[in-house]
């Protein structure tokens, strides 16, 4: 395990689970989401995007965490590992809705620039849709590129997997 990906819902836990992953194993980490955003809620260019991605795909070793469905087929070309967060969209509501009130007002660090947690009904439209036109796409690149794959059905499972370490 030298090159790992972190998919899933949003809120399901995979920023907090990639960090202990990298405290335990010493990968480096990369958060997708500091990467893309900048400023106030603000992103960066696709092309920008992608090359920094490049980047990060070429060093030896990573943890990746982040969805970003446009690049997930390139970064399954360079991960040995995948770690697929398969919540149920209730859980990742949840998930979500915690970690706003935890986090309200305040830019989480594995966030890029200054991105304040708010409550936004784009966010959550995005995650009643996630598994219904996610979840598909993903499986089918997962069969396609074959790498080792661990699905969490929920974050006991992911403690679980993080104890045995």
């Amino acid at each position: 395990m030298k090159r790992v990906l972190v998919i899933g819902g949003n809120g399901s836990g995979k920023s907090t689970f990639s960090k202990a992953l990298s405290e335990k194993t010493e990968l480096p980490l990369v958060h997708l989401d500091k990467i893309f955003w900048h400023g106030n809620w603000e992103y960066i260019s696709r092309e920008e995007f992608d090359a920094l991605l490049d980047c990060e795909l070429l060093k030896e070793s990573w943890i990746i965490d982040g969805n970003y469905e446009r690049t997930l087929e390139k970064r399954l070309q360079y991960c040995d590992t995948v770690f697929y967060f398969d919540f149920s969209t209730v859980q990742c509501l949840f998930g979500v809705t915690e970690r706003v009130l935890k986090n309200y007002g305040k830019t989480r660090e594995d966030m890029g620039g200054n991105c304040p947690e708010k409550f936004d009904f784009e966010f959550y439209k995005a995650i009643l849709r996630f598994n219904r036109y996610n979840r598909p796409k993903t499986k089918a690149l997962l069969k396609k590129y074959k790498p080792k794959v661990i699905v969490f059905k929920n974050r006991k499972e992911a403690k679980k997997y993080l104890s045995s370490l």
